[in-house]
């Protein structure tokens, strides 16, 4: 089922949400507000190849991936619950399963988000990962 309404349209031509959706439906992935944890888009693209590897390929993605991955860093930052994400990133959903699959333990290696953390210089979210793995 398609998240617009299938015919509708506003008068600039954009689809409108279904009526359905909790979320406001965005037509713009660029629309999103910034955060102090937001690493710039040229940082991102250096590590996009190893985090694209870690899900398989079975549908396109409903979510950009940096908007996920800025969710992630937000979270380690500010920690508490995965609910209480800001509204302006992906269903908290969404990023907690990505973060699920980053994370996964792999034999005698670190977790590809620590790979990915250390190889883009985010110290402080690396400490932090580190300090979460150590409660679980």
């Amino acid at each position: 089922m398609s998240p617009v309404c299938a015919r509708k349209r506003t008068s600039s031509g954009e689809p409108v949400p279904h009526p359905g959706l909790k979320r406001p439906f965005r037509t713009n992935k660029m629309s999103r507000q910034g955060f102090a944890t937001d690493p710039s888009r040229e940082q991102f693209e250096a590590v996009r190849n190893m985090l694209e590897g870690a899900r398989k390929k079975t549908r396109p993605r409903k979510h950009d991936l940096y908007d996920v991955y800025c969710a992630v860093l937000y979270f380690l930052d500010k920690g508490g619950a995965w609910r209480s994400l800001p509204r302006d990133f992906p269903p908290w959903r969404t990023v907690h399963e990505y973060f699920t699959q980053w994370t996964m333990a792999r034999e005698g290696t670190p977790s590809l988000l620590e790979q990915v953390l250390e190889r883009s210089g985010q110290q402080r979210a690396l400490a932090q990962l580190r300090a979460l793995q150590e409660k679980r």
